[in-house]
């Protein structure tokens, strides 16, 4: 089972890179999620969008598994100032991730930064596949995402579907 450090008045990071962290939400990010989750434009190829600040609260604030699914803050590690939120779930050999990036602090480099260290983080787990979906329109993600070294594999419900390929030695290979 994946570790996932609980739930206190101040949230130890689960993964962090050079100026970011995720950890569990505070109550004091939830007002800047809000935000940028009920910003239609920004959200226009996201889930999870459009809800009232109490229902964000009942669905971030509680006790998450990786297991069932878990949203967790993407926050600058020198200030604690919410830049984004990532979403990680383990289905049997697979974990699938998300990730949304505040309108405010685009192209910066922060979603390149923070889902490399989320991938980090889920490699010391074990030996999994690491998936993601895109909408195909959503050509910034889709760019992220191939950086990263993801590689489209399938198509579900209108959604493109991204496969991590390991990397060795600097290489990148596919794993069957």
């Amino acid at each position: 089972m994946a570790e996932v450090p609980n739930m206190n008045s101040n949230p130890q990071p689960i993964f962090q890179s050079q100026r970011c962290c995720a950890r569990r939400f505070a109550e004091s990010d939830l007002d800047a999620f809000v935000e940028y989750r009920n910003n239609e434009e920004w959200m226009k190829y996201q889930y999870f969008k459009g809800l009232s600040r109490q229902e964000y609260e009942e669905a971030l604030l509680k006790e998450q598994s990786v297991e069932s699914g878990a949203q967790f803050a993407i926050v600058r590690t020198d200030d604690q100032v919410l830049l984004g939120d990532v979403y990680i779930k383990k289905e049997d050999d697979t974990f699938w991730i998300g990730y949304t990036v505040s309108p405010a602090f685009k192209r910066q480099g922060y979603a390149y930064e923070i889902v490399q260290a989320m991938i980090q983080w889920i490699q010391r787990q074990g030996e999994f596949k690491i998936m993601a979906g895109a909408a195909p329109k959503n050509i910034a993600s889709i760019q992220l995402l191939e950086k990263l070294g993801f590689a489209q594999v399938d198509e579900e419900n209108g959604e493109s579907i991204f496969l991590l390929h390991h990397r060795s030695s600097g290489t990148t290979e596919t794993k069957e």
